[in-house]
């Protein structure tokens, strides 16, 4: 783009409501989807089961990153799948009401995954390539807040009015109602996108047959791992949301827990309030101010900071599993200051794959591979953490994540983080008079 378009198309215009998207189809495969069906009487294996193969979506979307990269405008495939998970989340409402609906409702979302996987790519090729590394840093606040953000805005608001719903209605019926809901949200903001986003980019690429792309999924692939470091590059991704991965799987089944078998007991709509309320308020401001911090101090200098707060969350639900404070002010008030310390810290690994994984001659491909890595990682701290706090108790679980939690820290020392891009003159970006 040029930068009369940059300074025209203003990025706080798109990046709120581009990340805010992929988020809600994220989360709604991810997590509603789950606990959708743990209301309807699936079993707990059924569900590990499944969402843990949808989740496979965000692994293995590398493998087709490369056609993507060949695409002539991001912001067609971006609005393109935009308007297929809305149509899916309609399909979604229509599916629950058959009555083979679990397997009707497994496939919708298996088009909702990939649908919204593949759109993942390309969003996160189109912010890259519209900013540069300075503006990248300033509003990955923005983006991470508003990727998680529709976590706990769905999270909440969705526990809340579907508890309501299914009193009212049943169960089935209630989450019909909920994704023909969130089918018109996600139409509507994917209108919205349309206008907002900025211009078509065009590539350079002419070689558009199969063997042509098959050439160029190998050159991706073989140009990722020769990259200086790569390995430790990868265990330090997967380290950095270890810990994390098994909190944000156990915290919210410890919150709903009875407390004669370790848990808080709270029922299922205090825990999307307390999310979706000063949850939400604590993760918008710890998530802005992390970028800004970042942006201020470089990553390099930032990173160990950043870890710090992706440990906050390891040290409060240790905490709660400690003392189990019976007030649902105290608990409101330390799943926010949970909340604070994730959205801080999560502005880290985010701009670590951007910056010092992704770059080079196939930047959008690259980020793809790193965050598919990223998701990898989640989805192995995911399945064993059931397995690990069966064995351990509430306690002990979460005082072993936060032990798990400063393995990033150390392995900090050996990873390669680029230094802050200079002006011509030599002064740092950002610090410029």
């Amino acid at each position: 783009m040029t930068s009369t378009t940059k300074a025209v198309t203003s990025p706080i215009r798109w990046v709120p409501t581009l990340y805010f998207v992929q988020g809600m189809q994220f989360f709604v495969v991810m997590l509603i989807a789950g606990l959708m069906y743990k209301n309807m009487g699936i079993s707990n294996d059924q569900i590990a089961r499944w969402t843990g193969l949808l989740g496979l979506a965000w692994a293995l979307k590398p493998l087709w990153s490369p056609f993507l990269e060949l695409a002539r405008s991001k912001k067609l495939v971006v609005v393109a799948m935009q308007f297929t998970g809305a149509v899916g989340l309609l399909l979604m409402a229509l599916a629950l009401q058959l009555p083979m609906y679990f397997a009707a409702s497994i496939a919708v979302l298996f088009l909702l995954a990939y649908a919204s996987a593949t759109h993942d790519i390309a969003c996160d090729g189109l912010y890259m390539a519209s900013l540069d590394s300075a503006t990248q840093a300033a509003y990955a606040g923005w983006q991470g807040a508003f990727f998680n953000a529709s976590k706990f805005l769905t999270l909440g608001g969705l526990l809340v009015l579907a508890g309501h719903l299914e009193r009212a209605v049943g169960v089935q019926p209630a989450w019909s109602i909920i994704f023909a809901a969130l089918a018109v949200l996600l139409g509507l903001l994917a209108t919205y996108n349309a206008f907002a986003l900025p211009g078509a980019l065009n590539t350079a690429h002419g070689d558009l047959t199969a063997a042509g792309i098959g050439r160029t999924l190998v050159e991706v692939i073989r140009d990722f791992l020769k990259k200086p470091g790569i390995a430790l590059a990868f265990l330090f991704i997967i380290l950095f949301r270890f810990a994390e991965g098994q909190v944000q799987t156990i915290g919210p089944l410890f919150l709903i827990e009875a407390r004669d078998h370790g848990g808080l007991g709270l029922t299922t709509e205090q825990v999307g309030g307390i999310y979706g309320t000063a949850g939400t308020a604590a993760f918008l401001v710890g998530s802005i101010l992390g970028g800004y911090f970042t942006s201020w101090l470089g990553l390099k200098r930032a990173m160990p900071w950043l870890i710090l707060g992706m440990a906050v969350p390891n040290f409060t639900f240790y905490y709660l599993a400690s003392a189990l404070p019976p007030d649902l002010f105290h608990i409101g008030a330390a799943v926010s200051v949970e909340m604070f310390g994730y959205g801080f810290g999560f502005v880290g690994m985010i701009l670590y794959i951007m910056q010092a994984v992704a770059p080079g001659n196939y930047q959008t491909a690259h980020y793809a591979l790193g965050t598919g890595v990223m998701q990898l990682g989640f989805i192995l701290s995911k399945t064993i953490s059931g397995d690990i706090q069966l064995a351990l108790g509430y306690e002990r679980f979460f005082l072993w994540t936060v032990i798990a939690g400063f393995a990033p820290l150390l392995l900090l020392w050996f990873v390669r983080i680029p230094a802050r891009e200079r002006h011509p003159q030599g002064t740092p970006a950002g610090e410029a008079a």
